[in-house]
């Protein structure tokens, strides 16, 4: 016999035992009663009862039965031009009645081979909410257990008050799942065993190979980590209604384990203590010793392996992106499948479309994913680079630097292709990263984070790159102030609104994206169709689709203005309208302004000119992207310098207001705030600076300063970055315009004190999917300039 697990050590003192079979348990696949397997568990259970257990047992499949039994009476009874008709379902509740009395009949016989007696004990929700009858319900068994009789229980389906037994689940149990469960408290037993036609509870679909069994079961670990597969093939709720009927007993102290029907002496082996099956078990988390590492040790295990990664060369960080982008490409099929499986199960569980189409991963995107990491890899190399070299005194020279921010948390929700994006960004970058996603996503960023970091050397380490699986442990990481840097949050305004209000680490994101289209009443209406049509139809879910048109009221009544409208309406838009409009086209009223839809939605309002236009962004919307269409350059010129949001567009889709089309490679979010970072946040918004200085023995106290007039500084010292040109000794001093540091390390002033946004003019009328990315950083150039009595390269 195996040995005892340690986690199944209080089986000895098991006694009174309850024991669930399953539908799928008792029947074949066609539908017949799987003799065999129904006459195996009674042996068993024979063999329990002679050992002096107390077993009860409760059964499922009359329905079934009956079903099998009145569909062979109706063939008989059929004439030929009868079968020829359509056939209606029968009546479930005439299946019950009918299968029961075959079933118990099934084990009396059997268990009267065995010289054991059985009896029969229909119950339905209804009896339970009268205490007489529980308090003469457990007289009852008890006098049935003292005279060694086997009670087997059913829910009595065919006088049911359900009108659909087989999917209503209201009332005290809706299932024999349930019915089980609340047996096992009502009737005290020791132990609750359900069985399945699985051997367990399965991290996943037990089909999937990916899938693991869980041997003992724990809430706080396990139950945003499964993924449940289809209902059982001829019960009603599968495995999902087991465990929560595991849940319910266990947490109220009758332990459970779901187990095998199908396993030869499955229900001995339990009892015997051997490590069979899922345990439900209320002590089970004091059990169970986490194999899981802390939140603090895993940040600290990122830091320490960005530590290691920073040491590499450009071309040794270079190959890691470029072995992920084939790494990628090489799992593809794995990854879709995995991603499907989540696609599948979110419309199942009944979420939103914008959700479903978010979490999607589109045929060609994995390959397009490679792309933008090869860019990235191909891209400068942008740590250790000197930004500004400063002679401070005689063979005394301090060098600004760019380095990593240290360690990233990033949350997001649904979308599985922002982990490959931030995930590029943070190797590029020689960043640690904790990465946690949406329970919805969890076997695609499962699959996606295993692809990643396998590609990542032993001598950096797989733990540079941590995903987070539980709730739990995000409350648990924002409170680590001294090991985590950044915190970005990607998702609904809850979410970051939520974040930041928990944590003292720096939170850079956006809330919203409401991104407003204004098309002025010099607007060349065919250009101004085209951006439309792509900031709305192209990716309605993305946070850089338009969510409000404003239109010039001088428009009105143009036809350009209703083919538009007409087209919007072609392609499956719902137009809300703000009050001008809802008066003037007779559209329904938008509920709010302040509205993202990310869907196949959008709201119209007419204004009175572009300070109008103006005036209703600052009011109304998130500070996203926003855009002017005209061919008045003065009308442009004010709205681009006046609307204050991110990234503000002439004559170019808001779709444009993405990293990759700003040449960024990846982004890793989209920042609507000042600090540190605004618009999409590529490598440039993950890096901050430090100070190098390189000296021959001076002092403070004794040093004399070098005069304005001194001659221009000459290194013999080599950059600090490996990769950078020998005979560059100085930098752009700002080489991320667009993303300055507010807070700049060391000392200061001028670097802090601005801030940036995009700015797009231009007649950008080719449609956005097929705009080239830029390279990510411009020219180096060199200038020497002199300020007071120290002279700065930059």
């Amino acid at each position: 016999m195996a040995s005892v697990d340690p986690s199944r050590s209080f089986m000895r003192d098991v006694k009174r035992v309850i024991i669930k079979v399953g539908t799928a348990v008792v029947s074949r696949q066609d539908g017949r009663l799987a003799l065999g397997r129904v006459g195996s568990l009674c042996e068993q259970v024979k063999e329990l009862n002679s050992l002096g257990f107390e077993v009860i047992m409760v059964t499922s499949g009359a329905v079934g039965v009956g079903r099998q039994r009145l569909r062979y009476r109706k063939l008989v009874n059929s004439s030929f031009a009868d079968l020829q008709k359509p056939q209606m379902e029968l009546d479930g509740k005439a299946c019950a009645a009918v299968g029961q009395s075959g079933l118990m009949a099934l084990y009396d016989m059997l268990f009267n081979q065995l010289d054991v007696s059985s009896s029969q004990l229909l119950v339905t929700d209804s009896d339970f909410e009268n205490s007489k009858f529980r308090e003469q319900l457990t007289a009852t068994v008890e006098s049935l257990l003292d005279l060694k009789v086997i009670p087997i229980f059913n829910e009595n389906d065919a006088i049911s008050t359900r009108k659909a037994p087989y999917e209503d689940s209201s009332g005290i149990f809706w299932d024999n799942d349930s019915l089980a469960g609340l047996l096992a408290l009502e009737l005290k037993a020791d132990l609750l065993i359900l069985l399945s036609d699985v051997d367990g509870l399965y991290s996943g679909p037990p089909s999937e190979p990916s899938s693991k069994i869980i041997h003992t079961y724990i809430k706080e670990k396990h139950h945003h980590e499964i993924t449940f597969g289809d209902k059982s093939r001829v019960g009603r709720g599968g495995m999902t209604a087991k465990v929560k009927a595991a849940v319910l007993a266990s947490n109220s102290g009758t332990p459970v384990v779901i187990t095998s029907g199908f396993e030869n002496q499955s229900i001995v082996k339990v009892l015997h203590g051997e490590k069979i099956g899922t345990l439900f078990h209320k002590d089970a988390g004091s059990w169970e010793s986490s194999k899981d590492v802390s939140a603090r040790e895993m940040a600290v295990a990122a830091r320490d392996c960005s530590r290691r990664l920073q040491n590499l060369s450009s071309e040794e960080r270079k190959k890691i992106l470029l072995d992920v982008a084939d790494a990628l490409e090489a799992n593809e099929d794995l990854i879709r499948s995995e991603n499907e499986a989540d696609v599948a199960a979110a419309q199942e569980a009944g979420y939103e479309k914008p959700l479903v189409a978010r979490l999607t991963i589109k045929p060609g995107k994995i390959a397009s994913l490679a792309k933008s990491i090869r860019t990235l890899a191909n891209m400068e190399d942008p740590i250790n680079q000197i930004l500004k070299k400063t002679e401070v005194a005689d063979d005394l020279v301090l060098e600004k630097t760019s380095c990593p921010l240290g360690v990233l948390l990033i949350v997001f929700e649904s979308r599985p292709d922002a982990l490959v994006q931030i995930a590029s960004l943070a190797i590029r970058s020689g960043n640690g990263l904790l990465l946690k996603g949406g329970k919805e996503a969890i076997r695609s960023n499962t699959i996606l984070h295993k692809v990643i970091t396998d590609a990542i050397p032993r001598n950096v380490g797989d733990k540079l790159i941590g995903l987070v699986t539980t709730r739990d442990e995000i409350a648990d990481l924002l409170k680590l102030d001294d090991v985590i840097d950044l915190v970005i949050p990607r998702g609904s305004n809850k979410l970051v609104s939520q974040i930041k209000a928990s944590t003292k680490i720096p939170v850079l994101g956006h809330a919203d994206g409401i991104c407003h289209v204004y098309i002025d009443k010099s607007a060349d209406m065919d250009m101004a169709k085209r951006i439309v049509m792509d900031a709305k139809i192209d990716y309605p879910a993305a946070c850089n689709a338009m969510e409000t048109l404003l239109v010039h009221k001088d428009l009105m009544k143009s036809p350009g203005v209703d083919d538009l409208l007409v087209a919007l309406k072609t392609e499956g838009v719902s137009i809300y309208a703000g009050p001008v409009a809802h008066k003037a086209l007779g559209f329904p009223k938008a509920g709010s302004f302040h509205h993202e839809y990310s869907s196949l939605a959008c709201t119209v309002e007419f204004v009175d000119d572009v300070q109008s236009a103006i005036d209703h962004i600052h009011r109304y919307g998130s500070a996203h992207t926003d855009c002017i269409v005209t061919t008045d350059n003065t009308v442009a010129a004010t709205f681009l310098r006046q609307v204050d949001s991110a990234a503000v567009f002439h004559n170019a889709s808001t779709r444009f207001s993405d990293g990759a089309r700003f040449g960024l490679g990846a982004e890793v979010g989209i920042s609507t705030g000042r600090i540190h970072a605004r618009g999409p946040v590529g490598v440039e918004g993950l890096l901050t600076t430090r100070w190098i200085m390189r000296g021959n023995g001076q002092v403070m106290k004794s040093e004399p300063w070098i005069s304005s007039s001194t001659i221009p500084y000459s290194s013999s010292h080599p950059p600090l970055c490996p990769a950078a040109p020998p005979q560059l000794i100085a930098t752009n001093p700002n080489p991320n315009p667009k993303n300055p540091t507010s807070k700049p390390r060391g000392p200061g002033r001028e670097e802090g004190e601005r801030t940036a946004r995009a700015s797009l003019p231009g007649n950008a009328s080719e449609r956005m999917r097929s705009a080239r990315a830029s390279p990510a950083f411009g020219a180096t150039k060199q200038q020497h300039t002199r300020f007071g009595s120290r002279r700065r390269i930059e």
